[in-house]
């Protein structure tokens, strides 16, 4: 029977992984970083510091210190691209996409340039990698050199005479070159660290900011051309389907009155037929109004209300308090949400009068449907509510249910319709 070996604990493993460190490719990627690094942060901040200095020199003139600071912010997206390029080639980073208008040689441009947080931060990278960037790698260097020189020591001794500090040096220098992997890591990662932070084009908040006004406009497309589809159904059910029924309703009804000679069969499928088509012209009409009513895109929302109001099986008081027309989507919206909402009331909620208020207030349409019907409705377990709820978010506004049992129950809807 085989036995499972417990799990080796963490300390128990902690030699293996200390000196796993001195030929861990990680360890070698991080000190050639580092080394590197050194080398172009030491000339990058030398280069940055002559200019800075002439600038400065130069300011009684305005033209020198322009100048300068033109080849500064130059040579600041230079150095940018090439530590860009180090720490993905040894660390492996990557960089988002910079989502920021592209630079021009214009004023505009430029003083945006200038004005950008991100430009400045890119600078402090800079700045930082030539003081950092030198001793970063000067340490690691220095580490990795005199640990072996150390551990020879006791070799180098034997033609003088060995002594106590010979073994001293030889133990410091099995510790050093042990921590020198980990001391080389944590230097990378450290500059990994500033780097995550200075060098981004765009902040993870502004990329965040950016997604979601880019998520916010296709939304916005997205409703605006479902409603260009619902028009365009309207239409074509209007101008075709709907102009066909009601030809062969009137011829018909023609032959209904004409021809009274028939049979009393005849007669009886000619009077089915009749009616049968002018119910399929009444649930046509319905449908089409449904998609999208031609009055509301023709005289707005205050008309294409009256004509939901007036055919409500239920009294409907209607308010509506506009002064001027709304965008199309939200007109939409609104119609939409009292029209579902009075079918509901009709259908469902047994009352006997419903009232509907549409408010226009500042840069927002409020929509106050009430009836004094039984109550109860429940957003979540009605699909004609959620989908009320569902236009109303599509446009960013907020949506409201009260309805506690016994009644009235009150739909409240706010739309923002700022231009």
């Amino acid at each position: 029977m085989d036995i499972a070996m417990p799990q080796a604990l963490p300390w128990r493993r902690a030699p293996r992984v200390i000196v796993r460190g001195l030929w861990d490719g990680r360890t070698w990627l991080a000190l050639v970083h580092l080394v590197a690094g050194s080398v172009i942060g030491t000339l990058g901040g030398i280069v940055i510091g002559v200019l800075f200095a002439m600038g400065a020199a130069g300011f009684v003139t305005l033209v020198l210190p322009a100048i300068a600071l033109a080849a500064i912010l130059l040579v600041s997206a230079a150095l940018t691209i090439v530590q860009r390029a180090r720490h993905t080639a040894y660390l492996g980073m990557e960089w988002p996409e910079d989502q920021s208008a592209p630079v021009t040689f214009t004023p505009r441009s430029l003083l945006g340039v200038v004005r950008a947080a991100k430009t400045w931060r890119q600078f402090a990278y800079h700045v930082i990698a030539g003081v950092y960037g030198f001793f970063a790698g000067l340490i690691a260097l220095t580490a990795w050199t005199i640990a072996p020189a150390m551990i020879a020591s006791p070799i180098l001794g034997i033609r003088s005479g060995l002594g106590l500090r010979h073994f001293v040096l030889f133990l410091g220098g099995v510790v050093l070159l042990l921590a020198a992997p980990w001391i080389t890591r944590g230097l990378s990662e450290l500059d990994a660290l500033f780097a995550r932070q200075l060098l981004v084009g765009t902040t993870r908040a502004q990329q965040l900011e950016l997604r979601v006004t880019d998520l916010t406009e296709s939304r916005h497309s997205t409703v605006d051309a479902a409603d260009a589809e619902r028009r365009r159904i309207e239409r074509n059910l209007h101008d075709g389907a709907q102009q066909r029924l009601t030809s062969l309703a009137m011829n018909l009804g023609i032959a209904r009155a004409t021809l009274t000679d028939l049979p009393e069969e005849a007669k009886r499928a000619l009077a089915e037929a009749h009616e049968e088509s002018k119910q399929v012209l009444t649930d046509l009409r319905d449908l089409v109004r449904g998609l999208h009513p031609a009055v509301l895109e023709d005289r707005g929302l205050d008309a294409a209300l009256s004509a939901v109001a007036a055919r409500s099986p239920i009294p409907v008081r209607l308010k509506v308090d506009m002064d001027r027309r709304v965008a199309r989507d939200v007109e939409a919206v609104a119609y939409f949400v009292v029209s579902e909402a009075l079918t509901n009331t009709a259908r469902h909620a047994g009352a006997e009068h419903a009232a509907v208020e549409v408010t226009l207030t500042g840069d927002v349409l409020r929509l106050k449907v009430i009836d004094d019907g039984r109550g109860g409705a429940d957003a979540e377990n009605g699909t004609g509510l959620k989908g009320l709820s569902d236009r109303v978010r599509s446009v960013d506004g907020t949506f409201k249910l009260t309805s506690p049992l016994g009644g009235p129950t009150t739909i409240e809807a706010e739309l923002p319709c700022a231009s």
